[in-house]
């Protein structure tokens, strides 16, 4: 069985160490999907933040461009494709990274 393993990224470990001085239960969660081996973390397509009914949407990983979007969405993510940025953007959304997360989106795991 391989030895468990957490991010390598500094930039992942602080952002990690803040959510968790921050002790709200939305922080938490979050910093405890972060802490995740990238394995285990799942990239989102942009045809399941389209299927959502938030304006607003959290994501621990990776924002991927298959499929379309829509309508306006504020994404926060760890990190963006090319093509997904391009989407949210000319849909009227907005990608911003996971240090501007707001308690009040919906994750999406």
């Amino acid at each position: 069985m391989p030895k468990p393993t957490g991010p390598t990224a500094p930039n992942t470990v602080v952002l990690i160490r803040k959510m968790r001085k921050n002790k709200e239960k939305f922080y938490l969660d979050l910093a405890r999907q972060l802490s995740k081996p990238s394995r285990q973390k799942k990239p989102v397509n942009m045809t399941r933040i389209q299927k959502t009914d938030s304006h607003s949407v959290v994501v621990p990983g990776k924002v991927l461009g298959a499929g379309e979007i829509t309508r306006a969405v504020t994404v926060y993510a760890l990190d963006f494709s090319k093509e997904a940025k391009k989407k949210i953007i000319a849909a009227g959304g907005k990608c911003l990274s996971l240090e501007h997360a707001d308690a009040k989106a919906k994750v999406l795991l």
